[in-house]
């Protein structure tokens, strides 16, 4: 197997070392280079790449030897990996959580992950309605007004109101359980509104929740945790949150019925009942590296800042229980982002004038595990300088000849003009979210460092042009099944041009006299990046 490995490597670096390339201004980017990193990463060798599995490792020493092929240099002093540190929790057996005299159990009526903090706990306490559980008042979300939920349980409704910007409303979202810490809550139970079990019915919310959970550990060897005092978070089925409402003043139908309506945003209130919970974990530590290089800006004025273009490498492994196919090549998600990437740093690499700024390049593990590997990177720095904007590349759905793309994060910062020049020159056109719902801007690892105040972009291919029907498609029957392989119908020329695209904006903002910048009246300037220097956004 070793020998069929090296074998297939070795012919696969030759065919994309043989690809021609042309002027900094414009490269060339072929189909068949795109193809050979997917057909490497995306075979059944490397047994899905989970992160801290061997197929994984394998993934990322075809990176490594990728960038030392190119001539980039080493980020970390005499190695391509940052080495990440993990601690992996499973569950003992099904958590139970008691409402009032009725007792649910894990995997029925509700759904409790293990702790990577503590593998025994016990937690009683009483529990306090807080609408959907956002407290940012500036912006208008005050949920906690009026409430004390010292030492209690927080109950919270899914998602955020409607008629919040989709972006904005993925972020707090994302910030709920800190949300609550902060006002001194020990645990968070979310209840679904109709909408959230439209999108997602209860029975796949299970199937999703089987997988151990995975936190980094830093430096004093404890894992990090956004929300560390949250010693209890759960969600929960009609028959449990018909329980946690079980004598109050309102019933959860009217509680429903209100989320329902445009821009409501329901009033919290204490419950009557209590809550008491346990639960036991079993801790493993495991280790997956991300894959870094560094192309040296030209500009010594601007060399100490960094772009960062990074994809993320791992996907979801085996399932040796399931009948059939067992192995999740994630040929789509994410070998076509890391083959984008690879193909931007060759472009990149072989430039006769080399970017003014320093080009950072990753290919980071454990995304399918909550953007960890990302979250590392973006808390522990390899370079001596900033990193100032971020382009990431996930999931490119390339069953089409895509013409137009949605930048995620564009509109929030000075990346956006530089979106749209390159899409203009790919003759590409820009347009908006079509799936608000799915919250894809939190979901992808640019977000980690969205949360450090960093401008981001990340790119998807659009609905236009058959898109939305492929696009749907692939989500439906494909995404995260072993059928995400290269038995798809996949077009490698638009993965070529995916790649060409990216490098325009890539190239641009490494070339630029100013920095990305975000814009002062964004949502993200002003509560993630709030003591930065800001652009003012363009008239239209």
């Amino acid at each position: 197997m070793r020998l069929k490995i090296f074998a297939a490597t070795t012919a696969l670096l030759l065919a994309s070392a043989s690809t021609a390339q042309g002027p900094a201004e414009n490269p060339e980017f072929s189909a068949e280079a795109f193809r050979s990193h997917v057909a490497f990463l995306a075979d059944d060798l490397l047994e899905g790449r989970n992160a801290g599995e061997r197929g994984y490792d394998i993934a990322a020493s075809y990176v490594a030897t990728r960038f030392e092929g190119l001539g980039l240099k080493q980020a970390v002093p005499n190695s391509w990996y940052q080495q990440v540190p993990f601690v992996q929790a499973s569950l003992l057996h099904p958590p139970t959580l008691s409402i009032g005299k009725r007792v649910f159990t894990h995997g029925q009526e509700i759904i409790v992950r293990p702790s990577p903090a503590e593998t025994r706990q016990a937690v009683e306490a009483p529990v306090v309605f807080a609408g959907y559980g956002l407290d940012l008042p500036k912006f208008g979300f005050n949920d906690y007004r009026g409430l004390d939920v010292r030492g209690k349980v927080v109950v919270v409704l899914g998602g955020f109101p409607k008629g919040t910007p989709s972006e904005m409303g993925a972020h707090l979202n994302a910030e709920k359980a800190r949300m609550a810490q902060e006002r001194g809550a020990i645990g968070v139970i979310t209840i679904l509104t109709r909408e959230d079990v439209a999108r997602r019915p209860w029975a796949s919310r299970i199937e999703g929740s089987r997988e151990p959970v995975i936190a980094w550990l830093d430096p004093k060897a404890q894992p990090f945790l956004q929300a560390p005092k949250i010693r209890l978070a759960a969600t929960v089925d009609t028959p449990a949150a018909e329980a946690l409402f079980e004598g109050s003043r309102k019933s959860l139908v009217a509680v429903l019925d209100e989320a329902a309506r445009e821009g409501a945003k329901p009033r919290g209130f204490a419950l009557k009942q209590r809550v008491s919970f346990e639960r036991q974990s079993q801790m493993t530590k495991i280790q997956s590296p991300n894959v870094l290089a560094v192309l040296p800006g030209s500009d010594p004025k601007l060399a100490d800042e960094y772009v960062l273009l990074m994809a993320h490498l791992d996907h979801v492994g085996i399932n040796p229980t399931r009948e059939g196919d067992k192995v999740f090549n994630g040929a789509m998600d994410n070998a076509s982002g890391v083959a984008t990437m690879l193909e931007v740093a060759r472009a990149m690499a072989a430039s006769p004038n080399r970017p003014r700024r320093s080009i950072l390049f990753a290919a980071v593990t454990a995304e399918e595990d909550g953007l960890l590997g990302a979250q590392y990177l973006a808390r522990n720095a390899v370079t001596d300088g900033k990193i100032v904007g971020v382009v990431n590349l996930d999931m490119p759905v390339l069953l089409y000849d895509f013409s137009d793309v949605i930048a995620f994060g564009a509109e929030h910062s000075t990346l956006g003009p530089i979106v749209q020049r390159a899409a203009g020159r790919m003759n590409v056109a820009l347009s908006p979210d079509p799936l608000p719902q799915e919250g894809l801007f939190t979901r992808s690892d640019h977000y980690r460092f969205v949360q450090e105040g960093v401008p981001s972009v990340f790119l998807m291919t659009g609905f236009a042009n058959g898109g939305e029907k492929a696009f749907k498609g692939f989500l439906a029957t494909h995404y995260h099944k072993p059928s995400d392989d290269l038995k798809l119908p996949i077009d490698w020329q638009a993965g070529a041009k995916f790649a060409r695209i990216n490098y325009l904006i890539a190239r641009e903002i490494a070339d630029s006299a100013d920095r990305p910048r975000w814009y002062s009246d964004s949502f993200f300037g002003r509560t993630v990046a709030a003591g930065q220097d800001k652009a003012q956004r363009p008239k239209p």
